[in-house]
Formats: structure tokens, sequence, C-alpha cells
């Protein structure tokens, strides 16, 4: 069978980290992330800057361990070196049925709905337009992964300086400025003023998911003990000023108490500064920047499910690559048609509170796949590694301790909280679910007396 090329360059790293990222959160989370901030500018700000330093320390660490072991799968094979196999598979798992298809899918719908703002669609047919939009990007991925890392490169490009061009036009014809100074200040104090913080943090978190995909594609980059750190490292940075920028534009255009009343920030503040007419603009831009983020994921989940099926834990089929276009066909495939499946099966609504039920859960395993340094160092002592993790151990702790008080936040919130706390239920059912899936599996690749490869590491 022929192996996966390496053909990813540090561009091509860049660009895929900063594309990955940037979906429809930044047009649409900075909004509700304000009322939830109690209209604190200033508190809303540091969330937003918090938020891009956790990404980065996180960044950081996974390009050590990228640079030392770069593997297909990334974050799964850390987790699996670091913890055991079980543990990565129920990443793997919660990717594969939720976090990765379920994201593709409500990219999709974001997708069609911002279509139907261009042209005139009906239910159904924003419904099929979300198919075909997931099926012409499964094609390109399963053609190539040159090809579609091109065409992720050329839509980043794109959506990139769309942000840019906007944020200018805002801040140069905004006329709200002077509504920001008195807004910098907090209302709340106490445990209600942390325990608000947390959740504005899980909001922006899932604006700034889709940094850690870089990782899955590990196996298909060119010099990776070079480009992972030099890619996460100006991704990082790229994104939180990119971040920043946006928000601060709409101040400009909205001022403090117009931004909190807004859901469709972007949509709201152009329309506000430039007419009704640029609500189009806006439009494209989603459309743009959805199909890009969908494009991301099916260019790196698919990896993890090729290494889960290479350790004996996936359908078999799917650690196949194609010998003419050399790309992991089959989990292309699997991954578009449940997206597809996903798409055709529900409303945005529903994907949304199934992903936020979810996202919390993929925080346990970001935190675990950071944790998995510590073993695999020690692992590792007397090996030459190619990049170390500037500040050891506190970068990596650092990010693990804010994982945990993340995930310790979301479910004490779910108690208080009736929606979340179905949230947190569904969330717990998917990874049940995955238990007699993982005992299946594992009873199957078991060792026997055909020469079968042994996992590197126990199961936990």
């Amino acid at each position: 069978m022929p192996p996966l090329l390496r053909t990813l360059r540090f561009r091509d790293l860049l660009l895929l980290f900063v594309g990955s990222v940037i979906g429809s959160g930044i047009f649409r989370t900075p909004g509700p992330l304000l009322r939830q901030v109690d209209g604190s500018v200033g508190l809303a700000l540091l969330v937003w800057t918090v938020g891009g330093v956790l990404s980065l320390l996180g960044a950081l660490t996974y390009a050590e361990l990228a640079a030392s072991n770069p593997e297909a799968g990334g974050l799964y094979c850390y987790i699996r070196d670091g913890f055991g196999r079980a543990s990565a598979f129920f990443y793997g798992w919660c990717l594969f049925l939720v976090i990765a298809s379920g994201s593709v899918a409500a990219l999709a719908r974001v997708f069609s709905e911002y279509l139907a703002k261009i042209i005139p669609l009906s239910p159904a047919s924003q419904t099929f337009i979300a198919v075909v939009m997931i099926a012409i990007v499964t094609t390109v991925n399963v053609w190539g992964t040159r090809k579609s890392s091109d065409l992720q490169n050329w839509t980043t490009l794109v959506k990139v300086g769309i942000i840019i061009l906007l944020s200018a036009v805002l801040l140069s014809i905004g006329h709200h400025a002077r509504e920001i100074p008195a807004a910098l200040g907090v209302t709340q104090h106490g445990f209600g003023l942390w325990s608000n913080f947390g959740l504005a943090m899980i909001a922006v978190l899932w604006a700034y998911e889709g940094w850690q995909f870089g990782t899955y594609s590990a196996g298909e980059v060119i010099d990776p003990q070079k480009n992972f750190p030099r890619a996460f490292l100006s991704g990082s940075l790229i994104l939180v000023g990119l971040y920043l920028l946006a928000v601060v534009a709409y101040l400009f255009a909205l001022g403090p108490a117009g931004m909190a009343a807004s859901d469709t920030i972007a949509a709201t503040a152009v329309g506000q500064v430039l007419g009704p007419w640029a609500g189009k603009v806006i439009a494209l831009t989603i459309l743009i920047s959805t199909f890009s983020a969908a494009n991301s994921v099916l260019l790196t989940a698919p990896r993890v499910f090729y290494a889960m099926a290479n350790d004996n834990l996936f359908f078999k089929k799917l650690a196949e690559v194609h010998p003419r276009f050399q790309t992991p066909a089959a989990a292309i495939i699997g991954l578009g048609v449940w997206s597809c499946v996903l798409v055709s099966a529900g409303e945005l609504g529903s994907f949304k509170k199934l992903i936020e039920g979810v996202i919390f859960i993929g925080w346990i395993f970001y935190g675990l796949g950071a944790a998995a340094i510590f073993p695999i160092r020690r692992a590792s002592q007397g090996i030459p590694i190619p990049y170390r993790v500037p500040g050891y151990p506190w970068t990596p702790l650092v990010f693990v301790i804010a994982a945990a008080a993340i995930v310790g936040n979301a479910v004490y919130v779910a108690f208080l909280d009736p929606d979340q706390f179905k949230n947190l239920t569904a969330a717990i059912v998917i990874l049940l679910l995955g238990l007699p899936a993982y005992f299946f599996w594992r009873k199957r690749s078991a060792p026997k007396s055909d020469g079968a490869v042994q996992p590197r590491v126990p199961d936990l």
C-alpha cells in the first residue's frame, strides 16, 4: 500500500492553522460574549486575549510533540503514546461521531443559510446545498492532499484579507469610539465574575477551535521538526491579532451597547456603517470562511481515523491509502458521508447544542494531549529532541490546568442550567457509546500467533 506523501510546506501548515480556526465564530460570537460578561469591554477583550494565549501555549506544546513524532493522527498519537490506546480511542470516537462531523455539518448549514441571503432558497434546498458543499469538499480532499491544501491556502488568504479590509473600514468610519472607555470596567465581582469569565472563555475557545487540527496531518508535512514550531507560533499570533482587530472594529461601529445587543455582529456592524446592501458582503465573506473551515476539517481529521485503523481500533478499510491519489480516501469519504447524514437529519440549532455539549469533552483530550509531553519526555530520555517547547514545564502545565478549569466550570454550570445539563448528558452518552466499540476493536486487535504488530503502549 502506498504511503501518505509529505507534501505540506511551512506556508501550507501556517495557512491551514489559521484557516482551521477562522470559521463563523468571529462573525457571530463577540456580541453574545459581551453580554456574558455583563457588557464589560475590558473583560471581553481580556477573554479574547487569554483565549489566544491559551491556544498559543497549547500550540507550542503540540509543536514539540509533532516535531518529535511527525506521524499521521497527531493529537490521537500523543494521547496514545502518553496514556494508552483506550484514552486515544475515546478521543477519536468523539471526533468522528460529533466533533469533526458535527463541525462539518454545522459549517455546511451556516454556508447554506448565508447563501439563502443572496439567493432565495427553501429549507429543503438549503439542506441540499449543504450536502452538495460537503460532497465537493470531500471530493477535492480525496483527489489529493496537494490540491486540497492549495484550495485551503487561497480561501484562507481571501477571508483573512476580507477581515482586515472590513475592520479597516469600520475603524475609519465608525463613530462610537468615545463610548468604549466608559465600558472598560466590571460590574460583577467574586465567584459570579469568575464563573461568567469561564463561560465566556468557552465561547472564545470555540472561536479559536481548530488550531490542533494541523497536528493530524503531521505525516504529510515536509521537515516537520522545523515547520511545526514556526507555523504554530506564527499562526497563534496572527489569530490573536486578527480577532482583537475585528472586535475593536465592531466596537467602533456599534459601541458597547449595540455590540452586546447583536447576535450577528459582523452583519450588524457593516450594515450600520455602510448600509443594508453591505449585508450581502458579509454573507459572501461567511460563505468563503465556512467553506474554507469545512475543507480544513476534511483535510486533517480523517488522518486520525486512518491512524486508529492502523492501530486496529477502527474499521480497517479506513487505513487504506488510495493507490493513485495517495490520500486516506476511505477515511475522508467516511467522514464526509457521516457529515451528510448529520446535516440531513437536523437543523443548525441542534448541531450547536450537540457541539456545545461535546466541546468541553474535547478539552479533556486537549489537556491530555498536552499532558502527554511529560511521560513522552521521560520515555525519550537520551534521545535528541528536535524542538523543545519554551518555558517547559510551565507552558504545558498552565495549559493543562486551564483545560481542567474549563471542563470543571462547564460541569458546574451544567448542574445549574437545565439546557447545559442536557448538553452534558448528551456528551456522556456519546462517550459511553464508545465503550462497547472500544472493547470490540480491542478484542479484534488482540495478539495472535500470526505475528500481528503489538501496540507500543499498554491499554489503560
